[in-house]
């Protein structure tokens, strides 16, 4: 589809901008909401599945979903996914016509037609417990609060949050979605997806039902992925713009076809003919040579009904595991009632299994190079059936889709060590090469045996009806503040009335929250600290930036993954994504008292505190606790702020007690100290609780 060319993005920009308006039936209004609690973070649609550019509808975001690790930026693995249903011998009421091969769609492209094809009825984010509320100095701080907004609270769900989704279709079959996530940590990196599929009979908004067995029915997936967009357009750039589309992703196939018990699917980052060097594994040639595309993504089958009848599971399903030309003329906007183009999608739909899986078929060729050449790539699908529906009857598709790889210290120390060409390297067997391509991508695939556990966890999960061990919940409440001579931590309790609670660990990082955490505390069963709610990190230095978060962790005894180790709540639910800081510390003397900018000007806000500030006032050289006054020029009390994080500093935004933002005049700042306060080493009083200082300052607007 895309061509690494200016001209041909402005084709995609002016094609898209025609959609909009000359497509009214065709519709951008299919809502979104994100599952986001573990390592794994992903969008869906209110549609029945995720469209290309579905969510922001922007270019640059194509690789957009299935970010894994989502600790970091730039993990997405997902440019597009689909969902076709197709049957024989179609009455179709709309047209009053009877289709040899009618076919119904969702994606891969859009615009989607919620009004006439793909009709949601209900998408609702429910969760077992709310998220907690994280707050760094006052503010929200998690990204759970834009990430994770749960229409509805069900103590009695079996996994930590269910998105549930009802669509109706215009060929008459009801679709029920219910994805499923964990926060287990050994479960936060997939999600497990059962569709029910019942002939309802509705095929419009309206609800009028059509009556009609459904034959050789075909429920068809499309998976277009490329691993990652850290190193395509939307990321670091450092590699020929097409892998950002998954020009040259491979994908592997597993099928009894090909003599495998396992049923599914994993995706990865393979060569690329434009790159001038070995791009497996998208290492940062231009930078430090970290991994940026070292993820496994993929798809596993874990149930389809043998049919309507027979819930049993179908050991051949899928029937059909086509590789899918992504630019092909039939994964454009697809036409419900087009005779030709119908034939053509049931066709790919009902083909069976190529002959070799794509990665295979492709061998050692470049897959961006190989015959037919594709200017997109190639999506993997699976193609269910075909099945008979009568009215009223089902069927039941379950698959788990999830990412894995080395985890990213790794993508760090194998990406570096590759750049700086050593003589010697050690393999993952543990023998040396002194090829250094064969080095990295040894490391790089072992992320085959990564997806692989991901799927038999899946699969563990599924036959055991979602019963596995739950990790204690985390504190429903973790707050921060910074302060003058530490960064000061509490949280609250309600994790410890779990049966098998043993304590608390709390990680930080430095300049950015999406980097490692290290260790800073722990406390409880195997600690030396009794199990406490708060924690002062007097470790910080002055000018960095900090982030944070806890785990309550349990003691290990209800681990059937690995017998022993301790279950731990989720870092997603508490890590901090505004900064916590050392404060400037307190002055010496009331004396020492600084209003800054004095006078405030509302006209030089660019040299003041700039537009992240634009009414901001600041008190230095405060003593540790003190109460701070505000009045007019006459004497009539405006604010009142209470200065009591032990710094120097405090922030005054304009604003009065009723929230209007000051006039120009004349203003006197009074402050009082509210405790004593002593040298930390001498011991000698500085501050006197009582002490007062007045200051003046001007405003003018």
């Amino acid at each position: 589809m895309f061509l690494d060319s200016k001209s041909t993005h402005n084709h995609i920009y002016i094609s898209f901008f025609l959609y909009v308006i000359f497509m009214p039936n065709k519709v951008l209004c299919d809502k979104t909401k994100w599952l986001s609690i573990g390592s794994l973070h992903s969008w869906y649609s209110s549609a029945g599945s995720e469209i290309e550019i579905g969510r922001t509808h922007e270019i640059a975001e194509q690789q957009d979903g299935l970010r894994w690790p989502a600790l970091y930026r730039w993990q997405d693995c997902q440019v597009a996914k689909a969902l076709w249903i197709g049957t024989t011998n179609y009455n179709d009421l709309i047209v009053n016509k009877t289709y040899d091969y009618k076919v119904v769609h969702v994606g891969p492209r859009g615009p989607i037609d919620e009004n006439n094809e793909f009709m949601s009825k209900d998408f609702t984010l429910i969760g077992k417990f709310p998220h907690p509320t994280v707050i760094v100095d006052g503010l929200e701080a998690s990204h759970t609060t834009s990430m994770d907004k749960v229409d509805v609270i069900d103590e009695n769900l079996i996994t930590d949050r269910m998105l549930y989704n009802v669509v109706n279709t215009s060929i008459g079959v009801t679709i029920t979605r219910k994805i499923y996530a964990s926060s287990n940590q050994y479960h936060d990196n997939y999600f497990i997806h059962e569709y029910i599929y019942k002939n309802t009979g509705i095929y419009n908004k309206n609800n009028d039902r059509h009556s009609q067995t459904l034959e050789e029915l075909i429920f068809f997936y499309q998976f277009r992925f490329a691993p990652s967009r850290e190193i395509g357009l939307g990321g670091l750039q450092t590699l020929p713009q097409s892998t950002s589309w998954g020009h040259n992703t491979m994908n592997h196939v597993y099928h009894p076809f090909y003599d495998d018990t396992l049923r599914g699917f994993y995706s990865y980052h393979g060569l690329h003919s434009d790159a001038t060097f070995d791009n497996i594994g998208g290492p940062n040639i231009s930078g430090d040579g970290h991994l940026g595309a070292s993820q496994f993504p993929g798809v596993v089958v874990l149930h389809a009904d043998v049919s309507a009848e027979n819930k049993n599971d179908d050991n051949n399903q899928p029937l059909s595991t086509p590789f899918l030309d992504s630019g092909s003329s039939i994964t454009r906007s697809n036409n419900q009632f087009d005779q030709t183009s119908m034939l053509q999608e049931y066709q790919v739909m009902s083909s069976g299994h190529p002959a070799l899986p794509h990665d295979e078929a492709v061998g050692d060729e470049y897959p961006d190079q190989w015959q037919p050449i594709s200017q997109s790539g190639k999506s993997q699908c699976l193609g269910f059936g075909p099945y008979e529906l009568a009215p009223n009857d089902s069927i039941r598709i379950v698959f788990a889709e999830g990412v894995n790889g080395i985890n990213r210290n790794l993508c760090y120390k194998i990406g570096s060590e590759w750049l700086q060409n050593f003589s010697s390297y050690s393999l993952p067997n543990g023998e040396t090469t002194n090829d250094k391509n064969e080095f990295k991508n040894s490391w790089v695939f072992t992320g085959i045996d990564s997806i692989l556990k991901t799927f038999n966890y899946a699969r563990i999960n599924w036959e055991l009806g979602f019963d596995i061990p739950r990790p204690p919940p985390p504190p429903d409440i973790f707050e921060v503040n910074s302060g003058g001579n530490g960064v000061d931590l509490s949280w609250s309790n309600n994790a410890e009335s779990w049966p098998y609670f043993a304590g608390y660990k709390i990680y930080r990082s430095i300049h950015k929250p999406d980097t490692t955490f290290n260790l800073i505390f722990e406390c409880g069963a195997g600690t030396d600290n009794e199990i406490v709610n708060n924690y002062f990190d007097n470790n910080a230095i002055r000018g960095f930036q900090y982030y944070y978060y806890i785990l309550s962790i349990d003691d290990g005894s209800t681990n059937f993954f690995k017998e022993g180790v301790p279950l731990k709540s989720n870092l997603f639910w508490t890590r901090t994504n505004e900064p916590a800081y050392l404060r400037r510390p307190s002055g010496n003397s009331l004396s020492d008292i600084r209003i800054v900018p004095n006078p405030y000007n509302r006209k030089a806000i660019n040299l003041q505190f700039g537009e992240s500030g634009p009414d901001k006032i600041m008190f230095y050289n405060l003593p540790p606790f003190c109460t701070i006054k505000i009045f007019t020029e006459r004497g009539d009390l405006i604010n009142t702020i209470e200065h009591n994080d032990g710094s120097g500093d405090e922030a005054w935004d304009s604003l009065t007690k009723t929230r209007q933002v000051v006039s120009s005049g004349l203003y006197i700042a009074h402050f009082e100290v509210t405790q004593d306060y002593f040298d930390s080493h001498s011991q000698d009083k500085i501050f006197k609780k009582g002490d007062r200082a007045i200051k003046k300052f001007v405003v003018i607007r």
